[in-house]
Protein backbone atom coordinates (compact mmCIF):
# COMPACT_ATOMS: atom_id res chain seq x y z
CA UNK A 1 0.00 0.00 0.00
CA UNK A 2 1.37 3.42 -1.04
CA UNK A 3 -0.55 5.72 1.26
CA UNK A 4 0.06 6.78 4.82
CA UNK A 5 -3.00 7.10 6.98
CA UNK A 6 -2.45 8.96 10.08
CA UNK A 7 -4.97 9.69 12.92
CA UNK A 8 -5.73 12.20 16.13
CA UNK A 9 -6.18 9.99 19.04
CA UNK A 10 -8.66 11.44 21.47
CA UNK A 11 -12.28 12.46 20.17
CA UNK A 12 -11.22 10.89 16.42
CA UNK A 13 -9.91 7.37 16.95
CA UNK A 14 -10.13 6.61 20.64
CA UNK A 15 -13.79 6.03 22.20
CA UNK A 16 -15.21 8.46 24.56
CA UNK A 17 -13.41 6.11 27.72
CA UNK A 18 -10.57 6.57 25.75
CA UNK A 19 -10.19 2.89 24.60
CA UNK A 20 -9.70 1.31 21.15
CA UNK A 21 -13.22 -0.44 19.85
CA UNK A 22 -12.48 -3.76 19.06
CA UNK A 23 -13.68 -3.38 15.40
CA UNK A 24 -11.17 -0.64 15.24
CA UNK A 25 -8.08 -2.96 16.80
CA UNK A 26 -9.75 -5.85 13.82
CA UNK A 27 -9.40 -3.22 10.80
CA UNK A 28 -5.93 -1.42 12.15
CA UNK A 29 -4.14 -5.04 12.84
CA UNK A 30 -5.50 -6.15 9.49
CA UNK A 31 -4.56 -3.31 7.74
CA UNK A 32 -1.21 -3.31 9.22
CA UNK A 33 -0.52 -6.65 8.55
CA UNK A 34 -1.08 -6.03 4.87
CA UNK A 35 1.36 -2.89 4.89
CA UNK A 36 -1.18 -0.26 5.22
CA UNK A 37 0.88 2.78 6.99
CA UNK A 38 -1.01 3.44 9.89
CA UNK A 39 0.06 5.94 12.19
CA UNK A 40 -0.77 8.53 14.98
CA UNK A 41 -0.81 11.81 15.85
CA UNK A 42 -1.83 13.30 19.46
CA UNK A 43 -1.34 15.63 21.96
CA UNK A 44 -0.28 12.69 24.48
CA UNK A 45 2.82 11.56 25.44
CA UNK A 46 4.38 8.41 23.92
CA UNK A 47 3.82 6.53 27.38
CA UNK A 48 0.41 7.18 27.46
CA UNK A 49 0.14 6.63 23.63
CA UNK A 50 1.31 3.09 24.13
CA UNK A 51 -0.74 2.36 27.24
CA UNK A 52 -4.11 3.23 25.02
CA UNK A 53 -3.09 1.49 21.81
CA UNK A 54 -1.10 -1.35 23.69
CA UNK A 55 -3.17 -3.79 21.54
CA UNK A 56 -2.36 -2.39 18.04
CA UNK A 57 0.46 -2.84 15.47
CA UNK A 58 2.42 0.40 15.32
CA UNK A 59 4.57 0.24 12.73
CA UNK A 60 5.23 4.16 11.53
CA UNK A 61 6.86 7.08 13.59
CA UNK A 62 4.26 8.58 16.55
CA UNK A 63 3.49 12.29 16.23
CA UNK A 64 3.25 13.34 19.79
CA UNK A 65 2.54 16.19 22.37
CA UNK A 66 1.16 17.89 19.76
CA UNK A 67 3.84 17.69 17.11
CA UNK A 68 6.56 18.23 19.50
CA UNK A 69 8.04 15.06 19.58
CA UNK A 70 8.19 12.33 16.77
CA UNK A 71 9.27 8.78 17.96
CA UNK A 72 8.93 4.90 17.25
CA UNK A 73 6.48 2.48 19.40
CA UNK A 74 10.24 0.63 20.19
CA UNK A 75 11.00 4.27 21.74
CA UNK A 76 13.45 4.86 19.33
CA UNK A 77 13.48 9.32 19.18
CA UNK A 78 13.10 10.44 15.36
CA UNK A 79 13.03 14.08 16.18
CA UNK A 80 12.23 16.61 18.93
CA UNK A 81 11.51 20.56 18.56
CA UNK A 82 12.16 21.66 22.31
CA UNK A 83 12.37 25.12 23.85
CA UNK A 84 15.47 25.48 25.68
CA UNK A 85 16.05 26.62 29.30
CA UNK A 86 16.76 30.30 29.07
CA UNK A 87 13.76 30.69 26.84
CA UNK A 88 11.29 28.91 28.74
CA UNK A 89 12.93 30.37 31.76
CA UNK A 90 11.51 33.84 30.47
CA UNK A 91 8.16 32.98 29.45
CA UNK A 92 7.44 31.21 32.89
CA UNK A 93 8.74 34.35 34.95
CA UNK A 94 6.69 36.95 32.85
CA UNK A 95 4.05 35.13 33.07
CA UNK A 96 4.40 34.76 37.04
CA UNK A 97 4.92 38.27 37.49
CA UNK A 98 2.62 39.77 35.24
CA UNK A 99 0.08 37.29 35.51
CA UNK A 100 0.19 35.54 38.54
CA UNK A 101 0.03 31.99 37.14
CA UNK A 102 2.44 28.94 36.85
CA UNK A 103 2.40 26.29 34.17
CA UNK A 104 2.70 22.59 33.95
CA UNK A 105 5.96 21.70 31.61
CA UNK A 106 6.55 18.85 30.06
CA UNK A 107 9.78 17.60 28.54
CA UNK A 108 13.50 15.99 29.68
CA UNK A 109 16.63 16.45 30.48
CA UNK A 110 19.06 14.41 28.11
CA UNK A 111 17.40 11.41 27.67
CA UNK A 112 14.08 12.39 25.30
CA UNK A 113 12.50 9.13 26.61
CA UNK A 114 12.72 10.24 30.24
CA UNK A 115 9.94 11.98 30.07
CA UNK A 116 9.11 14.69 32.97
CA UNK A 117 6.14 16.19 33.73
CA UNK A 118 6.68 18.93 36.11
CA UNK A 119 3.63 20.90 38.17
CA UNK A 120 3.87 24.18 40.54
CA UNK A 121 2.83 23.12 44.05
CA UNK A 122 0.17 26.09 44.11
CA UNK A 123 -2.81 25.16 41.92
CA UNK A 124 -5.77 27.06 40.32
CA UNK A 125 -9.39 25.14 39.94
CA UNK A 126 -8.20 24.23 37.12
CA UNK A 127 -5.07 22.42 37.17
CA UNK A 128 -5.92 20.66 40.21
CA UNK A 129 -8.79 19.02 38.10
CA UNK A 130 -6.31 17.96 35.67
CA UNK A 131 -3.57 16.51 38.50
CA UNK A 132 -6.26 14.33 39.80
CA UNK A 133 -7.15 12.59 36.42
CA UNK A 134 -2.97 12.44 36.25
CA UNK A 135 -2.79 10.90 39.45
CA UNK A 136 -1.14 7.82 38.08
CA UNK A 137 1.10 8.75 36.06
CA UNK A 138 4.98 8.47 37.15
CA UNK A 139 6.25 11.36 34.87
CA UNK A 140 3.99 14.03 37.50
CA UNK A 141 6.72 15.82 39.65
CA UNK A 142 5.35 18.58 42.02
CA UNK A 143 7.93 21.64 42.30
CA UNK A 144 8.31 23.80 45.00
CA UNK A 145 10.18 26.34 42.86
CA UNK A 146 9.30 25.56 39.08
CA UNK A 147 12.21 25.40 36.97
CA UNK A 148 12.33 24.48 33.36
CA UNK A 149 13.99 21.52 32.08
CA UNK A 150 17.05 21.27 29.77
CA UNK A 151 14.62 20.66 26.91
CA UNK A 152 11.08 21.61 26.81
CA UNK A 153 8.45 20.34 24.87
CA UNK A 154 5.42 22.29 25.87
CA UNK A 155 4.43 24.99 27.96
CA UNK A 156 1.25 24.23 29.55
CA UNK A 157 -1.35 27.46 31.06
CA UNK A 158 -4.95 26.90 31.99
CA UNK A 159 -7.55 29.98 33.05
CA UNK A 160 -10.23 31.68 32.13
CA UNK A 161 -10.64 32.83 28.04
CA UNK A 162 -9.80 36.77 29.03
CA UNK A 163 -6.85 35.43 31.10
CA UNK A 164 -5.24 33.09 28.46
CA UNK A 165 -5.89 35.65 25.73
CA UNK A 166 -4.09 38.23 27.48
CA UNK A 167 -1.16 36.10 28.43
CA UNK A 168 -0.83 35.05 25.10
CA UNK A 169 -0.86 38.63 23.77
CA UNK A 170 1.82 39.73 26.08
CA UNK A 171 3.81 36.27 25.05
CA UNK A 172 3.41 37.03 21.34
CA UNK A 173 5.06 40.77 21.99
CA UNK A 174 8.01 39.34 24.36
CA UNK A 175 8.87 36.58 22.00
CA UNK A 176 7.22 36.46 18.64
CA UNK A 177 8.61 33.79 15.64
CA UNK A 178 10.59 32.21 18.74
CA UNK A 179 7.36 30.55 20.02
CA UNK A 180 4.10 28.78 18.59
CA UNK A 181 1.36 29.19 20.79
CA UNK A 182 -1.49 26.90 20.62
CA UNK A 183 -4.88 28.78 22.79
CA UNK A 184 -8.08 27.00 22.95
CA UNK A 185 -11.09 25.79 25.02
CA UNK A 186 -10.42 22.58 26.14
CA UNK A 187 -13.21 19.75 25.33
CA UNK A 188 -12.78 18.31 29.11
CA UNK A 189 -12.12 21.36 31.24
CA UNK A 190 -14.17 23.93 31.82
CA UNK A 191 -11.38 26.37 31.31
CA UNK A 192 -8.79 27.12 27.87
CA UNK A 193 -5.14 25.96 27.22
CA UNK A 194 -3.04 28.06 26.22
CA UNK A 195 -0.10 25.94 25.18
CA UNK A 196 3.45 27.40 24.11
CA UNK A 197 5.65 25.20 21.84
CA UNK A 198 8.85 25.41 19.26
CA UNK A 199 7.72 27.20 15.98
CA UNK A 200 8.22 23.46 14.45
CA UNK A 201 7.08 21.71 17.21
CA UNK A 202 3.21 21.28 15.67
CA UNK A 203 1.58 18.51 14.03
CA UNK A 204 2.07 20.11 10.70
CA UNK A 205 5.55 19.65 11.01
CA UNK A 206 5.65 16.53 13.00
CA UNK A 207 4.05 14.62 9.82
CA UNK A 208 6.65 15.99 7.64
CA UNK A 209 9.36 14.18 9.70
CA UNK A 210 7.55 11.33 9.38
CA UNK A 211 7.13 11.71 5.78
CA UNK A 212 10.66 12.40 4.91
CA UNK A 213 11.23 9.37 7.71
CA UNK A 214 9.20 6.72 5.62
CA UNK A 215 10.40 8.48 1.87
CA UNK A 216 6.90 9.56 1.20
CA UNK A 217 5.00 12.49 -0.09
CA UNK A 218 2.44 14.60 1.57
CA UNK A 219 0.28 13.73 -1.99
CA UNK A 220 0.07 10.03 -0.24
CA UNK A 221 -0.82 11.37 3.37
CA UNK A 222 -4.29 10.96 4.79
CA UNK A 223 -5.14 12.22 8.31
CA UNK A 224 -8.28 12.30 10.64
CA UNK A 225 -8.95 14.69 13.07
CA UNK A 226 -11.75 16.68 15.41
CA UNK A 227 -10.09 19.53 16.43
CA UNK A 228 -8.34 22.85 15.90
CA UNK A 229 -5.07 21.72 16.72
CA UNK A 230 -5.75 19.06 13.85
CA UNK A 231 -6.15 21.83 11.21
CA UNK A 232 -2.87 21.91 10.61
CA UNK A 233 -2.32 18.93 9.30
CA UNK A 234 -5.46 18.75 7.29
CA UNK A 235 -3.93 21.48 5.22
CA UNK A 236 -0.62 19.55 4.80
CA UNK A 237 -2.44 16.09 3.94
CA UNK A 238 -3.96 15.74 0.31
CA UNK A 239 -7.06 14.64 2.01
CA UNK A 240 -8.12 15.87 5.32
CA UNK A 241 -11.52 13.69 6.92
CA UNK A 242 -13.12 14.98 9.95
CA UNK A 243 -14.96 12.76 12.15
CA UNK A 244 -19.17 14.01 12.62
CA UNK A 245 -18.59 15.41 16.40
CA UNK A 246 -15.44 17.40 15.09
CA UNK A 247 -15.01 20.99 15.92
CA UNK A 248 -17.01 23.24 13.64
CA UNK A 249 -13.71 25.09 12.53
CA UNK A 250 -12.05 22.15 11.76
CA UNK A 251 -14.65 20.77 9.68
CA UNK A 252 -14.45 23.60 7.38
CA UNK A 253 -10.30 21.91 6.41
CA UNK A 254 -11.64 19.10 6.18
CA UNK A 255 -12.57 17.58 2.23
CA UNK A 256 -14.71 14.88 3.80
CA UNK A 257 -16.69 14.96 7.08
CA UNK A 258 -17.80 11.03 8.30
CA UNK A 259 -21.29 10.38 9.17
CA UNK A 260 -19.91 8.55 12.19
CA UNK A 261 -18.67 9.95 15.29
CA UNK A 262 -15.25 8.68 17.27
CA UNK A 263 -17.93 6.93 19.86
CA UNK A 264 -19.03 5.34 16.45
CA UNK A 265 -15.89 4.05 15.25
CA UNK A 266 -15.35 6.50 12.49
CA UNK A 267 -12.01 6.24 11.66
CA UNK A 268 -11.88 2.37 10.83
CA UNK A 269 -15.36 2.47 9.28
CA UNK A 270 -14.07 4.77 6.95
CA UNK A 271 -10.24 2.80 6.06
CA UNK A 272 -12.48 -0.87 5.88
CA UNK A 273 -14.88 1.30 2.95
CA UNK A 274 -11.97 3.02 1.28
CA UNK A 275 -9.07 0.07 1.60
CA UNK A 276 -8.98 -2.69 -0.82
CA UNK A 277 -6.23 -5.09 0.27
Amino acid sequence: MDNVYITDLDKTFLKNDLTVGAFSKEVWNDFSANGVLLGIATARSLKKSLEFLQDLHLGIPLVLLDGAMVATADKKLIRAHTLDFALSSEIIDVAKKEFAIEPFIVGYEKDAMDERFLYPKVLNKFQKQLVNSYKNDSRLQAEEKLIPLQNNLKIVYMGSKEHMIALQKRLEELFGNAIEIKNAKDVYFDCWFLTVLHPFGDKSHAIEDVLEYLKKDKSDLCVFGDSLNDIGMFQKASKAVAVANAHEKAKKYADIVLERTNEEEAVAHYLKESIRL
